[in-house]
Order: structure tokens, then sequence, then C-alpha cells
């Protein structure tokens, strides 16, 4: 029973491409592409192989871009300014990540000590949840 199952499993599943009918393509006197099983009479129509897919369209080409016509001069100055925004990010990096530090040090030190006119004295608790704030809204507003 099983075997017979098998066999006519695989015959059926072999079978599918040889029942696939021939397929025709044609354009009408109106410009309208039609498909059919039959060719029409007095039409031109093209046969189309349905057993094998379709090509893929070309790949189309990247259009140019300015990096590709840039000159020399303008390249220098891409390098410039890019040098510079890095510069620039290391800096807003490094002043956030003592800004971070400087809160985590306010937030968890209850006796926090600053030295103010060549004097270190001890900030009120006031003071420390002023300072605080504006850590945390410093580093809302300058850091990611």
């Amino acid at each position: 029973m099983r075997r017979t199952l098998l066999l006519s499993s695989l015959l059926l599943a072999l079978s599918a491409p040889a029942m696939a009918g021939q397929v025709y393509k044609w354009v009408d006197a109106q410009g309208v592409t039609h498909f059919g099983a039959q060719p029409p009479q007095g039409a031109q129509a093209t046969s189309i192989n349905t057993a094998t897919p379709p090509p893929k369209p070309a790949e189309p080409q990247p259009a140019p871009t300015f990096k590709n016509i840039a000159d020399p001069e303008q390249a220098a100055i891409d390098k410039k300014v890019k040098q510079e925004v890095a510069a620039k990010e290391a800096e807003r990096k490094q002043y956030c990540d003592s800004m971070r530090n400087n809160l985590a040090q306010l937030q968890n030190n209850p006796r926090v000590r600053i030295e103010e006119d060549g004097e270190v004295r001890r900030l009120s608790e006031e003071e420390r949840q002023e300072r605080i704030g504006a850590a945390q809204k410093s580093i809302a507003d300058n850091c990611l």
C-alpha cells in the first residue's frame, strides 16, 4: 500500500511539467498584450516556455556620485571637515563621560567637598541637589 502511494505521488510530481500546456503571447490591434492556450487566427503569436523561469533583469548601474567625479581640492576640503567633525565628536564624548562621572559622584556621595578660593568646603544638600539637576540637564541636552 505504501509503495503504491509513494509511486503514484512520484508520478504525479514528475508529470506536472508535462501537463503544462503550450502558452502563446500576442499583441492585438489596440496594442494590448494577450496570453492564451490557442494562438489567434491571422495574428503573429510567440510561444512562451513555461518550464523555465524568465531571466532576471540586468542589474542597474549605479549613478555617478560626487565622490566619483570630485576634484582633488574638494577631496582635501572633505577630509579636513571630516577630521574637524571627528575631533568635535571626541571632545563631546569626553565631556559626556566627565559629566556622567560627576553626576554619579554627586548622587552616590552625600558629603561632597569642593574647593573655592583656596578653601575646601562641604556642599549643602540643596547645593548638591541643584548640581545634580544641572548635571542631568546637561547630559540630556548634550549627550545621546
